[in-house]
């Protein structure tokens, strides 16, 4: 759980110097091509902050790019790929090479083992995965990826034990949150709200801040209390190039982009990472490189047109 001082509100720099570290195990939120935690991942790529564990449902884009830039060494998700767009190539790539180890459970289990985490429990049961070939094979580095018993009260009858996850860090993207901490997340939550909870800190970039006194007379749509929010990000667009519900719509044009580098890999793949991450000082230069305003206006109103 993190700290409760009302000090949140911090640039992207300063809260991953702060809160991500070598070796650390970093949660990610969104998935798909929505509301993914883009803007932390390219500052984090251009801090260098290396031998990265990644975890959570579909880890999407971001992972691609941390994985691209050589700073992960493993991952425990339920996928990764951008949907329609296709697989993470940078990450099956590096997985296929050994470079990365891949521990596979399905997006329940990742979600059973977040939920085990934020209720202070070694572990959570569940039955999902009997069956599975995820029960017959485990990373090399995995101690115990999980236990099989008998329900205590139902002899013969399985049930598989996973163990909780409770990162050093979890980056999720919002809508809204306050200076204090308080988020609103509009649309699909995911695993963000069980990850958040489990983790020893939280990052949230968001589209904007508002003010504490909006949270206080609308509270039921306080998605994660300010108590376990680290750090407060304001980074409009922070998911481009995917979507965030009521903001904007993925950027088309920027994920083929992306995708035929990541896929072609090698130089292609060094010339993205150089002129759309490391040589951006900030996430507006980048978004200034793909576009700028009247791309984001663009894609604002394309989500309009779909509400």
């Amino acid at each position: 759980m993190a700290e409760t001082t009302s000090e949140k509100v911090m640039t992207a720099r300063e809260a991953v110097e702060r809160f991500v570290f070598d070796g650390a195990v970093v949660g990610l939120g969104g998935q798909n091509v929505g509301r993914c935690t883009v803007a932390i991942a390219h500052e984090i790529v251009r801090q260098g902050k290396k031998d990265l564990t990644l975890c959570g449902c579909n880890l999407s884009i971001p992972m691609d790019i941390m994985v691209g830039a050589g700073l992960v060494k493993r991952t425990e998700a339920g996928t990764g790929n951008l949907e329609r767009f296709g697989t993470t190539f940078c990450w099956r790539r590096a997985v296929e090479r050994g470079t990365v180890e891949m521990e596979d459970y399905s997006h329940l289990a990742m979600v059973s083992r977040f939920l085990a985490g934020e209720m202070g429990l070694p572990f959570m049961p569940i039955k999902s995965l009997l069956g599975s070939d995820m029960l017959t094979r485990q990373a090399r580095s995995t101690l115990k990826k999980y236990e099989l018993i008998d329900n205590p009260w139902n002899p013969g009858e399985k049930v598989v034990l996973l163990p909780a996850l409770n990162p050093d860090v979890a980056i999720i993207h919002a809508q809204k949150a306050d200076p204090m901490g308080n988020v609103i997340i509009e649309g699909f939550l995911a695993h963000d709200v069980e990850m958040v909870r489990a983790a020893k800190h939280t990052i949230v970039s968001c589209e904007e801040i508002i003010p504490t006194e909006r949270i206080r007379n609308d509270p039921e749509r306080t998605t994660i209390p300010y108590l376990y929010v680290s750090a407060v990000v304001e980074q409009p667009f922070g998911a481009h190039p995917t979507a965030a519900y009521r903001y904007y719509d993925y950027d088309t044009d920027h994920l083929n982009f992306y995708q035929r580098c990541a896929r072609e890999g090698g130089k292609a793949y060094e010339a993205y990472l150089r002129d759309y991450v490391l040589d951006c000082e900030t996430f507006e230069d980048y978004l200034d490189k793909v576009g700028g305003l009247k791309k984001m206006m663009a894609l604002k109103k394309a989500m309009q047109e779909m509400l």
